[in-house]
């Protein structure tokens, strides 16, 4: 499913944007971290957040990163997410220091640990477009 030039596109520690339904049929875009899995894209998240309700009842979901003046090309996503848990921290901890550097990841990583209840969102994509 992920090309190459996707592959390395998606090493480039982006801020991507991901969108769901809410109940009303609206869209709900936030952005966020995100990480490769395989063919996946792994997004950590607190599991008080209104996303992971929304993914509960609906997972279909778009992601898109790039594609503006900063990057230029970028590439959008349809797919449908799962939300997971996060044993030991795994994902946390690397896409923490995948965005920030120490010693402020681990401030970071501690803090979200221990005073947020985090978990993970899996993102299978379905298909890939290229913006620009």
């Amino acid at each position: 499913m992920l090309t190459n030039d996707v592959r390395e596109f998606l090493k480039k520690p982006l801020i991507a944007r991901l969108t769901v339904i809410d109940p009303n049929g609206y869209p709900h875009s936030v952005p966020l971290w995100f990480d490769v899995d395989g063919d996946d894209i792994i997004i950590i998240s607190d599991r008080k957040t209104k996303k992971i309700d929304y993914i509960a009842a609906n997972p279909k979901a778009s992601l898109t990163m790039g594609g503006d003046s900063v990057e230029g090309v970028g590439y959008s996503f349809k797919g449908r997410c799962s939300n997971e848990e996060d044993p030991d921290y795994r994902w946390l901890k690397q896409m923490t220091y995948r965005y920030e550097e120490n010693p402020q990841a681990d401030k970071d990583i501690e803090l979200w640990r221990t005073t947020l209840d985090m978990m993970i969102i899996r993102f299978k994509i379905d298909k890939v477009m290229k913006v620009a």
